[in-house]
């Protein structure tokens, strides 16, 4: 039995399947389904396919990375902090951060103008290839004569390198809070 002011079995149980349900997802979507889709489907369909499920993937994350945050927060109280806990409490802050910048800003950001390039793209019947490979040079004498699509194109690299900076951050911070806690599960 818990003693008074620390977590019960049932809240701690809740944490760790929080934790592993970030980090599973995490992995899944920004390392496995993305390279297995990319190899598989032409490359419209791919874009398509991360339109619909990165919003949700990053509701999810939020959502879990805040339960995680709050969970952590109730039963780690500032007073009786250590540095482990503090900088514990910093990754998870981070990864709700970085979850949110994503969901709200750079993930419809870069769908808006992936959308805009994909439009350019198949007035020029590119976009039904499966990779990048056979059409490289297409695409990159379509960026040499349309200086709209070289925009959009910066733009999109611009949004898409952030979001995955943010995802890595996050996934950093996931990682090491998960790590840190099955170092130490008998002070979850």
């Amino acid at each position: 039995m818990a003693a008074e002011g620390e977590p019960s079995e049932l809240v701690k149980v809740l944490h760790l399947l929080l934790l592993s349900f970030s980090w599973g997802m995490q992995v899944w979507v920004s390392f496995i389904a993305g390279l297995a889709l990319r190899m598989k489907v032409p490359r419209h369909t791919f874009g398509l396919v991360q339109s619909k499920l990165f919003p949700v993937y990053f509701c999810f994350l939020l959502g879990s990375n805040a339960l995680s945050l709050a969970l952590f927060a109730v039963f780690h109280h500032r007073d009786t902090m250590d540095w482990h806990h503090s900088v514990q409490m910093l990754l998870f802050c981070v990864a709700v951060i970085t979850a949110a910048l994503n969901g709200q800003w750079l993930g419809p950001a870069a769908t808006e103008v992936m959308v805009q390039m994909r439009a350019v793209e198949e007035e020029h019947g590119l976009g039904n290839q499966v990779g990048l490979g056979s059409e490289k040079e297409e695409y990159a004498k379509l960026r040499e004569k349309d200086p709209k699509y070289k925009a959009f194109k910066r733009t999109f690299g611009k949004y898409h390198g952030m979001s995955m900076l943010c995802n890595l951050i996050g996934f950093l911070c996931t990682t090491s809070n998960l790590i840190y806690t099955a170092l130490n599960l008998s002070t979850i």
